[in-house]
């Protein structure tokens, strides 16, 4: 066989794995409605500032991490976004889990992936304060339900063991797409996200300038974007740029910046509020919320 030959089979081989490539994402991604929250979203100047619940809501005694009891209770006081972690059982039962361990947050031992859900419900989760209680390892879809139910919003951050297509898929069945906002890391992660479910608003990283313009060089439409400019504070350019693109800003006071407000007073959320932060992802919702007049 000719070289020249072997090299138009081989482009041949390539279009025909393209095109079934692309048939298998547009198969999986019919044009579907837009996502609810892509308006909510989107950035509008003097708009109400949110908070989003870390995990859940951490640091609240007898009430663990990544809990729906926590969600419920958080919710009852404050209007909140709650992020929360997917991880995936033995037996593949989609679950709310941050660490790949057991010990921190439950009565448990050893990895999570070595249990099935039947298994895992023998034990009890565990407050940040070492206090056991009585409740469980929620499953992803019982979240789902009951923030659908109750018109929560969900930031969902996919543990490594977790396929992005798998929660994505989890989403659309249980019709939780108005509710549902995917986190991802970086370029890769939010290009193929998008590619799975253009209707669904982002959680992108947009830390610098040079972040900001390769989201802005990239597919994805702004306006499927919320930007995570990281866990200390940017210049306000960064925040002034991506208002002028229409995304609003979220900034992780989990951590440091939390820890400043606790000390010096949390009319510093206020403050920062004024730099140009429209979502504070905080170890802190309810003070924070108070700062901010957010309380229901």
């Amino acid at each position: 066989m000719s070289i020249r030959l072997s090299l138009i089979i081989l482009f041949l081989v390539f279009l025909s794995c393209k095109d079934t490539n692309k048939q298998a994402i547009e198969t999986f991604n019919p044009a579907l409605k837009p996502s609810a929250l892509i308006e909510t979203f989107r950035y509008q100047p003097h708009a109400s500032p949110w908070i989003s619940a870390h995990r859940g809501g951490v640091g609240i005694a007898n009430y663990p991490e990544n809990c729906l009891e926590t969600i419920k209770y958080v919710n009852d006081s404050i209007a909140a976004v709650f992020e929360i972690d997917v991880a995936k059982t033995k037996d593949g039962v989609l679950v709310l889990m941050h660490d790949n361990t057991l010990e921190r947050t439950t009565t448990g031992t050893d990895k999570l992936t070595k249990y099935t859900f039947k298994e895992l419900q023998e034990f009890q989760l565990v407050d940040d304060f070492g206090t056991m209680t009585n409740f469980k390892i929620p499953k992803f879809t019982d979240v789902l339900a009951w923030s659908k139910a109750n018109n929560a919003i969900l930031t969902i951050d996919i543990k490594k063991s977790v396929d992005v297509a798998e929660v994505i898929q989890v989403i659309r069945e249980n019709h939780a797409e108005d509710i549902s906002v995917i986190i991802t890391y970086d370029m890769e992660q939010a290009r193929k996200a998008y590619m799975l479910a253009p209707e669904l608003l982002l959680s992108v990283s947009a830390r610098n300038q040079q972040e900001l313009e390769w989201l802005l060089k990239s597919e994805i439409p702004t306006h499927n974007m919320i930007a995570f400019t990281g866990t200390k504070l940017s210049d306000t350019s960064l925040y002034h740029n991506l208002h002028k693109n229409g995304i609003k800003t979220m900034l992780g006071t989990l951590g440091n910046l939390d820890k400043q407000a606790e000390a010096k007073g949390d009319s510093l959320y206020i403050k920062w509020q004024k730099l140009g932060i429209d979502v504070f992802a905080t170890d802190r919702p309810f003070e924070a919320a108070k700062a901010l007049n957010i309380m229901k």
